[in-house]
């Protein structure tokens, strides 16, 4: 393999981890960034499970009966909202696509081999770099309150354990004896699943200690730095058109969340990832030894949780309404009444920090990650909700296709066209 100098496109968790993962083969890495820091996007303050145990593709069945829903009830885990938006109708038809059994199984298979190849590389990085980041081992727990909702996930959790991945059936009591924290759920559901391979922790502070790592290795970071467009001679990329000048490298990787689209679509490559806004609040823990130990979700609600620290995080929502991201405290009023009776005892609801996200969501939930049409332009896109889980592998397989090896994954899923 030839040492080339290689520019990433965007800093968020994917392109910091692509940009660590070129660096440790001694490419000469600049990552390229409009924001002031590392991971101050989507990657910024997400739910923080690594969640291979949950790597249930969002396109099923159910799905579109919840979007009809939503348009008139406010307590829908997926929420539309209809824009005049050519690109949101397109990617809505191609999700509906993805909405059978048949589609879901598959889909979820894909993902579910990536977020556990993922989660190696993630502990690979972990061992080399010795970062800290809030992280829990031990699993994650998902509950419902429903026992015919209970009976039916516990049937569909072979999709996973098919898979390789071990996913346990607990009733209350036992929920309670793998989490004590989760004392005031144990008289409201019906039974829960556990991951013991899943883990958590807080992306942003991942990314950010794994940038200064990187700088460490040769990784030039240029933040405040937004791109103007891609420039073209021939069948490959000449220079980065930026408000602070040209950028020029032999090799360019694009990992730019909800604006990648925009910045190839002049080149003709046809990304059909869409934006889906995620609530999210993090509150101070005023009990650590009441509080929860591990992550999970309340699945009913779809109200995931995960304790980081002396803070626990709260996030909810997947809402199909375009690249808003504005917000209002009452915006999060909904997800607040479903969690205060859960960690009331444990948490300061009165010191919320708000915030909002726009998830990189391709119709089938599977993430981009092959070369692109253009010779030296790469792809490492569309991840979703997924990205703190497939983040790390994502970029191995992106350092493993740019010099030339064979991915240690099946990446036919992944290609470009393919979604």
């Amino acid at each position: 393999m030839t040492a080339k100098s290689i520019i990433v496109l965007g800093a968020g968790v994917i392109g910091t981890t692509t940009a660590y993962k070129l660096a440790m083969d001694g490419h000469d890495v600049t990552v390229i960034d409009a924001e002031d820091g590392a991971a101050m996007m989507t990657s910024y303050a997400n739910a923080g499970l690594v969640a291979p145990g949950h790597a249930f593709a969002w396109a099923s069945p159910a799905a579109p009966k919840m979007m009809i829903r939503s348009q008139w009830r406010g307590d829908q885990a997926i929420r539309l909202r209809l824009r005049p938006s050519w690109r949101q109708w397109k990617w809505m038809l191609q999700f509906l696509r993805e909405c059978t059994t048949a589609r879901a199984h598959h889909n979820t298979a894909i993902k579910a081999d990536l977020c556990r190849f993922s989660q190696l590389h993630l502990h690979r990085i972990t061992h080399e770099t010795g970062i800290s980041y809030d992280g829990e081992s031990g699993g994650l727990i998902y509950f419902y309150r429903n026992r015919d909702g209970y009976r039916a996930a516990a049937k569909k959790a072979d999709l996973l354990r098919a898979n390789g991945t071990t996913v346990e059936e607990l009733s209350p009591r036992q929920m309670v004896g793998r989490d004590p924290g989760l004392f005031k759920v144990e008289p409201l559901i019906a039974g829960a699943l556990f991951a013991p391979g899943d883990e958590s922790g807080d992306a942003h502070l991942f990314t950010t200690a794994l940038a200064e790592v990187a700088r460490g290795k040769g990784v030039t970071f240029a933040f405040n730095t937004r791109i103007r467009r891609l420039v073209c001679d021939g069948d490959s990329i000449t220079r980065v058109e930026t408000d602070k000048g040209d950028f020029t490298a032999d090799a360019y990787v694009l990992c730019l969340g909800v604006n990648s689209p925009d910045i190839v679509k002049p080149l003709g490559i046809d990304l059909p990832i869409y934006p889906v806004r995620g609530y999210s609040v993090t509150l101070p823990i005023t009990d650590k030894a009441a509080a929860p130990r591990m992550g999970g979700i309340d699945e009913d609600n779809l109200l995931a949780y995960c304790p980081m620290g002396d803070r626990l995080r709260i996030t909810a929502t997947a809402e199909i309404g375009g690249y808003d991201r504005r917000f209002k405290p009452k915006d999060f009023k909904v997800m607040l009444e479903k969690a205060r009776p859960l960690f009331a005892h444990c948490a300061d609801f009165s010191q919320p920090r708000y915030w909002v996200g726009l998830r990189p969501m391709t119709p089938n939930g599977i993430p981009v990650v092959s070369q692109s049409p253009v010779d030296n332009l790469w792809l490492n896109v569309g991840h979703g909700h997924m990205g703190w889980t497939m983040a790390s592998g994502c970029a191995a397989i992106t350092a493993d296709i740019i010099a030339g090896r064979t991915p240690n994954h099946d990446i036919g899923g992944l290609a470009y066209g393919h979604n």
